[in-house]
């Protein structure tokens, strides 16, 4: 391998063997070394990895954890959603601007710190929270400000002007809870390390996958497909090597299921992974773990190491000669998109996290062009109990169609925020009453993609047949404004789109803007009806999950608080989008001269 003439970066790159394949292990390394990827530091890995330096610098572009240019010694980056502001998070936000003397998306004037916001960051259970470079701190309010940014500036070497190496800052408030509020099966008690894996390999592989198909597991990360299927299609692709690959890219906002599980049951999720390796004969698994979960690696990593000391990975696992298997956890860098699984399979090959064309899906083509299995957290952890306690067991709770229990995270208006583990079919009320909130004004099932349920349906059950989510349950009180609520939605699409396709790229920054049009006050009904035409087009018509749900919260809250938009109508048959008073204010005030009235 030629030297890039940078010990720092020649190192990484042999860590990764010059697999341009690991382009985001060798980026994320940069960027925490130097705060910033340099354009010459990305000519110098592209030549390390034998890319175009174009290749590199698309990544480097695509991601929210990358930057191009230096920012502050520390990151932080506040979680802006609808819970987090209603927690407090603009004041929060405040606090921080006015002590620094800086607006948000600034650095201040010291160099010290680099303000955001960012999108949800996995703690809706404890908004409002922000990550600080990898280092959560959770409850916010403005009067541990000063404490926090007292903290960081103390951690500053006064001869070198850079945080002292090695020196973890400890900071106020920097503390995640499990807020296991109500375990059922799944998470009742400590998981005995490999009971799993001991008893699937006392069967052979196909019988296996006949367990989990007797126990009807279905996918947990909102589409419920049967994971035994899944599974037969991937050993059923091309003959060669296969691949397991574990979503730990929780980004829907409003759920942090997958964080519990990870740091409180990795091991379970590890025991899913390797029953999934054996019974599709893949000799390794990689977990994809979100930017924003990093602050769990060196715990994940402690994990995986006992389970090597203890036969669980690597070669002959339980002294079974015929199997060995491994696991390598990739970190993400912020891109909601990659949670859909052919973005997170390209952003796995050290590419920008867009979804590839389907077909061929990825059980024939998918991880290095191999077939791939890409399983959510919570589904190899069901996995891992049903060779445990056997697919009866898991079976015999839930309905039909959506067997087992299923993790659901709450938050918002209610006074016991955290994570509930519950049997499927369980109706909205029910839910509602557990976490002290039975006069909710209406509650987003399944997160921003998913719908917004009124209170004359909080009898429907949670379940693949009736209201499906992936956990994400979103409380708000009847005193919240729902057109404010969507319109934060909207703004979240808009943020999120990769940009590939045009109708989610133009769709949804023109839904964000009609939305605004709306909540301001300033539609008519005109205005409504081409907003819903406009939401069934982006629906119908853009190329993967993102834009095809992004309309759902819009036509949702349309059908079921028709009186929120009625009431929000301007009597006019045309309002202009644009507010012309407004938008010359600027240029009147250069000029001197200011717009005649009437014309107005």
């Amino acid at each position: 391998m030629a030297s890039t003439g940078d010990a720092f970066l020649d190192e990484q790159i042999a860590l990764v063997g010059a697999d341009r394949g690991r382009l985001m292990d060798v980026l994320r390394a940069v960027q925490t070394r130097y705060g910033h990827v340099s354009d010459a530091s990305a000519s110098a890995i592209a030549a390390g990895l034998g890319m175009h330096v174009g290749d590199v610098i698309d990544a480097l572009s695509f991601y929210a954890f990358f930057s191009r240019v230096p920012a502050g010694r520390f990151q932080i980056r506040l979680s802006r959603t609808p819970i987090s502001r209603i927690h407090g998070a603009d004041a929060v936000a405040h606090a921080f601007c006015q002590a620094l003397g800086i607006a948000m998306g600034e650095t201040s004037p010291d160099g010290l710190v680099t303000l955001n916001w960012t999108s949800d960051i996995g703690m809706a259970d404890q908004e409002p929270a922000a990550l600080v470079d990898d280092v959560v701190v959770t409850a916010l309010t403005p009067e541990v400000v000063p404490a926090i940014l007292a903290a960081l500036r103390a951690a500053i070497d006064a001869s070198t002007g850079i945080p002292s190496p090695g020196n973890r800052v400890p900071l106020p408030h920097a503390r995640v809870h499990p807020n296991v509020i109500q375990a059922g099966p799944l998470l009742s008690r400590a998981a005995r390390r490999g009971d799993g894996i001991r008893a699937a390999l006392l069967l052979p592989p196909e019988q296996v996958v006949a367990r989990i198909a007797a126990a009807r597991l279905r996918g947990r990360g909102g589409a419920g497909f049967p994971t035994a299927l899944k599974w037969r299609l991937c050993r059923n692709g091309p003959d060669g090597e296969r691949h397991i690959i574990c979503n730990a890219d929780e980004g829907e906002p409003g759920t942090f299921k997958d964080r519990v599980l990870l740091s409180d049951f990795a091991d379970l999720v590890f025991d899913g992974m390797t029953i999934a390796g054996y019974a599709l004969g893949a000799p390794s698994g990689v977990m994809y773990l979100r930017a924003e979960y990093a602050w769990m690696l060196p715990a994940l990593h402690d994990v995986l190491a006992a389970r090597r000391r203890l036969g669980l990975l690597g070669g002959a696992i339980c002294g079974h000669d015929a199997f060995g298997f491994e696991i390598r956890i990739q970190s993400g860098a912020g891109a909601y998109i990659c949670g859909e699984e052919s973005a997170l399979i390209e952003s796995l090959e050290g590419k920008r996290g867009a979804p590839r064309d389907r077909p061929p899906f990825p059980t024939e083509h998918g991880y290095r062009d191999r077939p791939t299995a890409v399983n959510n957290v919570e589904t190899l952890a069901c996995v891992a109990r049903i060779m445990e306690n056997g697919p009866e067991t898991f079976a015999a709770l839930g309905t039909r169609e959506s067997t087992g229990t299923k993790l659901m995270s709450l938050s918002g208006d209610c006074p016991h925020p955290g994570l509930y583990e519950v049997p499927f079919g369980i109706t909205l009320n029910g839910l509602l009453d557990l976490a002290g909130a039975p006069d909710a004004g209406f509650v987003q099932v399944g997160g921003p993609s998913g719908r917004s349920v009124a209170p004359k349906d909080f009898g429907r059950r949670l379940a693949y047949e009736d209201l499906s989510t992936g956990g994400s349950i979103m409380i708000f009180g009847p005193d919240r404004d729902v057109l404010d609520i969507v319109l934060q939605f909207a703004e979240f699409f808009a943020d999120e789109s990769c940009g590939w396709c045009t109708p989610c790229r133009v769709g949804t920054a023109l839904l964000r803007d009609q939305m605004a049009h709306v909540a301001a006050g300033r539609a008519t009904l005109r205005d409504i009806g081409a907003l819903e035409s406009l939401a069934g087009t982006v629906a119908r018509t853009s190329r993967c999950g993102l834009g095809q749900t992004a309309p759902n919260p819009i036509l949702s809250t349309m059908r079921d608080f028709p009186e929120r938009y009625e009431a929000r109508l301007h009597a006019a048959d045309f309002v202009s989008k644009i507010d012309l008073v407004a938008a010359q204010r600027e240029s009147a005030a250069l000029q001197g001269r200011h717009p005649v009235e009437e014309l107005f």
